[in-house]
This record gives C-alpha cells, sequence and structure tokens, in this order.
C-alpha cells in the first residue's frame, strides 16, 4: 500500500472521493429498503411513520438542527443523515438496530447534541441517526434514593425531577443542563460534586442497553464485563444505551456558593498559581474551579486583560467555608458578602449562569440560549505549573478577541483520588491536581475564522506540552478531541486505534477492546473515536 500511494500520490484522493460517492449512491437505494424495513418490523406501521424523516420531509431540517450543540457541524457542508429516526420506545431502537444492519447503514446516536466534535449526528459514511429526544423519562425513587433515567432525558431534567421529590438528594452530573444523559454518564461525566461524590458514571447500579442483535439487556444479562464498559467507555460503541439506574447522593439543605474575579492587576497570576497548590487538598465538601478569559480592562481605557474567576460550591453554610477558606486559601481574601447560601438545586442554575429568582423550569429547556462554533481540547495536570507557564498561556489569550479563548481549570483530589482507576474505564483518579479544558468561541462563519480559532487552540495545546501529563498526554472523551487520534473510515486497527485510546483510557484501553471483541465482534456500533474489536 505504501508503494501505492508513493507512485501514486494524485490517485488516492480520487480513489477516496470515488468510493465514497459509490457508497452514498448505494445507499441512497439501501435506505429506502431500510424505511420498508422499519415499517414492516414496527408494532404499528402507522406509528413509525410519524418518527421517520428524510431529505424530503419538511421538518428534517429543524429536527436535525434542533440538537446541534456546535455550529462547526451545522454547515451547508456538514454531510448529512440519509435519516433520522425518533424512537418513542424502546421496539423502536430495536427495529432502527435490526434494519441499519440487515441493509448496511451506519448509524449514529444522539441524546442531547453535545458530542464536541458532532460524532453523535455526523459521519462521511452514509448514516442513520437514532435520535432519542422522545426517550427522557425521569423516574426518581426519593425512599430508596435513586432514579431511572431514559438516555434521551437533559442532565437539567434529572436535576429538575430529582428537586421535585426532595431537596436533599442531588447528582453528581455537569453544569451545562442540555446535556444528554446517555452521552454525559457513557463519558464518565462530572460536575461540582466531583470531589465529594466522584463521576456521574460511578453512581450508575444498573442499565439497560440495546445489543448490536437487537436483544434488551439489563445489568444482569449483560453481564459485568460490558456494564462496566458502558460507564465510562464512551458512547456509540458497545450498543444503544436507553436508560441508567443510578444511585442519588445527599445535599444538605444549604450550600454555598461564590464567584470571586481577579485580573492581572488584582495578582491573578499569583492567585492562580497558589490555587494550584491548595485545590486538590481542600476539604471534599469544597470546590473552586478557575475560569481563564480576557476581558477588557475597567481602569486602562481600551486595553485587556486577563480575568480568573474563581468559582464555587460548597457543601454547608457560609460560616463554615469561611472558616475553612481562611484556613486553606487565605490567599483569595473571600469575605461573607461573596458568600450566597442557597438550596443545591439552586446551585445548580447559579452555576450555569441564571439569575437567582430563574424558576426551576429553565432546567427543562433542551435548547442554549445561544450556540456558537467552537473547538476544545483537555489536559490533566500533575505538577503546577511555574508562573512563567501561567504568564504564557496569558499571552497566548490576549492573541484572540474578548470572549473567545478560556481555560477552566477543575480540581481533583477527594472522592476522585480514593476510586481505583480501573473501577470503571475512565481513569483519571489519583496523582491529578487539575483538568484543563481549553475552548476557542467564535461566531462568524467561514473557513478562515474556523481555521484562525481552532490554529490558535492548537498553538495552545502545544504551548502547554511541559507542563502537563506526558507518557501519554491525558485527556478526557467526554472533551472529545480527534486531534489526538482518529480511526479509519471503516474497521480500524487497535495499534491506530490506541494512539487515541490509551491516551483517554489508560491502561483500561485493552479491556475495553476486548469486551468490544466480545459484544460487537463486526464493529457495527463505531465512530472515528470508538473502541475497535480485535478482529478489525
Amino acid at each position: 500500500m505504501s508503494s501505492f500511494c508513493s507512485r501514486f500520490p494524485s490517485m488516492f484522493p480520487f480513489l477516496f472521493v470515488f468510493l465514497l460517492s459509490f457508497s452514498w449512491a448505494t445507499s441512497a437505494h439501501n435506505h429506502e429498503d431500510f424505511l420498508e424495513c422499519l415499517r414492516v418490523q414496527s408494532e404499528d406501521s402507522a406509528s413509525i411513520t410519524k418518527l421517520i424523516y428524510t431529505p424530503i420531509n419538511s421538518s428534517y431540517l429543524s429536527v436535525l438542527q434542533f440538537s446541534i450543540q456546535n455550529r462547526r457541524f451545522n454547515t451547508t457542508a456538514t454531510p448529512k443523515p440519509l435519516v433520522i429516526v425518533t424512537p418513542s420506545n424502546v421496539s423502536d431502537i430495536q427495529a432502527a438496530v435490526s434494519c441499519s444492519r440487515k441493509h448496511g447503514m451506519h448509524i449514529r446516536v444522539r441524546s442531547g447534541g453535545h458530542d464536541y466534535e458532532g460524532l453523535s449526528y455526523v459521519s462521511v459514511l452514509p448514516f442513520v441517526i437514532v435520535d432519542l429526544i422522545n426517550l427522557q423519562s425521569v423516574t426518581v425513587d426519593a425512599t430508596n434514593n435513586t432514579a431511572w433515567v431514559e438516555a434521551g432525558a437533559t442532565i437539567g431534567k434529572l436535576y429538575y425531577s430529582i428537586a421535585q421529590k426532595s431537596r436533599t438528594l442531588g447528582f453528581p452530573a455537569g453544569v451545562c443542563p442540555t446535556v444528554g444523559v446517555g452521552g454525559h454518564i457513557s463519558g464518565g461525566g462530572y460536575g461540582l460534586l466531583l470531589r465529594k461524590y466522584g463521576l456521574a458514571a460511578d453512581q450508575v447500579i444498573d442499565a439497560q442497553l440495546i445489543d448490536v442483535n437487537g436483544r434488551i439487556l439489563d445489568r444482569a444479562s449483560m453481564g459485568e464485563d460490558l456494564f462496566w464498559a458502558i460507564r465510562g467507555g464512551g458512547g456509540n460503541t458497545f450498543g444503544i444505551v436507553v436508560s441508567w439506574k443510578i444511585n442519588l447522593v445527599p445535599v444538605p439543605a444549604t450550600v454555598t456558593v461564590f464567584t470571586v474575579q481577579k485580573t492581572l492587576e488584582q495578582n491573578a497570576t499569583q492567585l492562580v498559581n497558589r490555587w494550584q497548590y491548595v485545590a486538590d487538598k481542600l476539604h471534599e465538601d469544597l470546590f473552586i474551579r478557575v475560569i481563564l478569559e480576557s476581558v477588557n480592562s475597567t481602569t486602562q481605557q481600551g486595553k485587556t486583560t486577563i480575568r480568573a474567576s474563581f468559582n464555587s460550591l460548597f457543601l454547608g453554610g457560609a460560616d463554615r467555608l469561611l472558616s475553612l477558606m481562611e484556613e486553606s486559601f487565605p490567599e483569595l481574601g473571600l469575605a461573607r458578602e461573596d458568600c450566597i447560601e442557597m438550596s443545591w438545586i439552586e446551585s445548580i442554575l447559579y452555576i450555569a449562569g441564571f439569575s437567582r429568582n430563574t424558576p426551576l423550569e429553565i432546567l427543562l429547556n433542551r435548547t442554549q440560549p445561544s450556540v456558537r462554533f467552537f473547538k476544545a481540547k483537555s489536559d490533566y495536570v500533575k505538577e503546577p505549573m511555574p508562573e512563567v507557564a501561567l504568564e504564557g498561556i496569558w499571552e497566548r489569550l490576549f492573541q484572540l478577541e474578548v470572549g473567545s479563548g478560556q481555560l477552566i481549570f477543575s480540581p481533583y483530589g477527594g472522592r476522585m483520588s480514593e476510586i481505583s482507576e480501573s473501577s470503571i474505564p475512565f481513569p483519571h483518579r489519583a496523582g491529578n491536581l487539575y483538568k484543563i479544558q481549553h475552548l476557542a468561541y467564535w461566531d462568524e462563519e467561514g473557513i478562515k475564522e474556523s481555521k484562525r480559532h481552532i490554529s490558535w487552540i492548537r498553538g495552545l495545546y502545544r504551548f502547554l506540552a511541559p507542563y502537563v501529563s506526558k507518557n501519554p498526554r491525558l485527556a478526557y472523551i467526554n472533551y472529545r478531541d480527534l486531534d489526538i487520534g482518529m480511526n479509519n473510515l471503516g474497521n480500524t486497527s487497535y495499534k491506530q486505534a490506541s494512539i487515541w485510546g490509551i491516551k483517554y483510557f489508560k491502561i483500561n484501553f485493552d479491556r475495553l477492546v476486548h469486551v468490544k471483541t466480545k459484544v460487537d465482534p463486526a464493529n457495527f456500533f463505531r465512530n472515528e473515536q470508538s473502541i475497535p474489536p480485535l478482529s478489525a
């Protein structure tokens, strides 16, 4: 193959486009057979017709675009599905899986549409989207501190449903309420309860999954290996998770939040540096993350500066918080007037950026106030960065316009250091001081702006290489980043997949491959960063 490519370098792109065009033409025919198959297999052929959208339907584009959370994947050039199926029950999903296999249709599964690289609703191969938007029920059992939540529900709906039953129960999931539960837990999932209770996936005690053969499996029938793999091993790899059974966790009736903002002129560099030494060692009831971005200076007209926002949730009252801060992080200068006491469910709204008097029903919205273009990356930090590294970050943030570049430092320690790195596929536990999320945002359409911002975030990522984890440079799968490695369009080798797989999963990657080989040896459920079977 290498000699063929070296002798005929110009033929590969042509051959690729030819094969892809042939594949799309073939599948355009196949998708008619696929639709007929769905109608035949459905318990009610008339009702399933209402759950299917093809490009000839007037509502096709609105259904497709409703759950696209990154404008990078909502352009005229973005590949579109041949069919969108919006199942209303388990049998609809079983039919979609069975008919996709029978008629050679690639399948993508979407719960909330927040995949950072759009892999839940975009494919360069001809494909079908199974959109779980109609499967969003949440059943809370406050007596036993558990809940069943369907994969199409959002985190916001889960939080809202818990609060309707109890103000002293919570769940350690993310801060963005429009994220779908299915994908969030499949990749681990975390929020401001991380240091107290670990990940969302750490609290899963059962699940319902439809496998490649269309069987509906629970924990007992799928076995412990597969149950282990779906709790953090990434979505769209082992089957379609229909619902999760989760443990709810106790939260106090009163929690305290604060956001203390410091600019460079207010010693932000020194404070962020100090934060690195204390954040993972604070009491597990206290979570303080740092959000870094450039802002317009309020003291120097026409100038920009760096703002560090110390954004916190404390599981308790303000008096105890102030005492802990005076003991552990007095440099921040936290004052009583910075502290706001509220219920845990109100803290969800606060951290998400809503005002104090916002009705809880806002958590039921599936759409964000605004959707932007963005590219993200992730890192893990095991030793504090020197101040010169922080100053290098500031320099790079100044290269973009205000509001376009952001880094979020999320502290580890606490419960995260106590859970084994092989407990579930997510391996990033003891030894990590904090995680970095790198973000580049923009609003202007066009290839030029996309290239500029993506080039910027890649440059920032290269700059940070000496200061973050190494051999491998670790990453978090829910902050998906195709820059760190990709599978082939069809089947891929273990060696190729391990390039990105080891970064997300460390030694757990091998076990994930063995599970995949057992449950989906033909690699039906696949994407650019799905676990491959050894047979591939």
